[in-house]
């Protein structure tokens, strides 16, 4: 598995409704960063402050000039959602994930385990 790229991939593919925020995240953009909760509509996030409606990509995901390269301009108040992906390695290949290689798709549960070393510090952790 490769490093990530910042290739957008993710965000561009749910940045226009796939996502979902907590009450907890939504309270604290509205007591702390009212630029993120103003894109709230309805405890649903990435909505247009005008009018309402669904945004067709995340206000927050900004392309690099020149480049194929994404940052995302919330990066330390984004969602749950954003923080813990990817979850799995076929999400990653049906996202078209660009960090996946060619072994990681010939070993699935190995590849598996990397990416669960790799996320720890993102995601909570495993009740078992």
């Amino acid at each position: 598995m490769k490093d990530c790229n910042l290739c957008g991939k993710c965000c561009l593919k749910y940045g226009d409704g796939g996502l979902t925020a907590t009450r907890d995240e939504i309270e604290t953009w509205q007591e702390f960063h009212p630029d993120i909760y103003r894109y709230v509509f309805d405890g649903r996030i990435w909505m247009d402050p005008d009018t309402g409606a669904q945004l067709l990509r995340c206000p927050w995901l900004k392309k690099e000039p020149g480049q194929e390269k994404y940052t995302c301009s919330i990066y330390f108040e984004r969602p749950a959602d954003c923080r813990h992906y990817p979850v799995t390695i076929e999400q990653m290949v049906n996202d078209q994930c660009e960090m996946i290689e060619v072994k990681d798709l010939d070993r699935p549960k190995q590849a598996q385990r990397k990416l669960d070393r790799l996320m720890a510090g993102s995601r909570p952790p495993m009740v078992s």
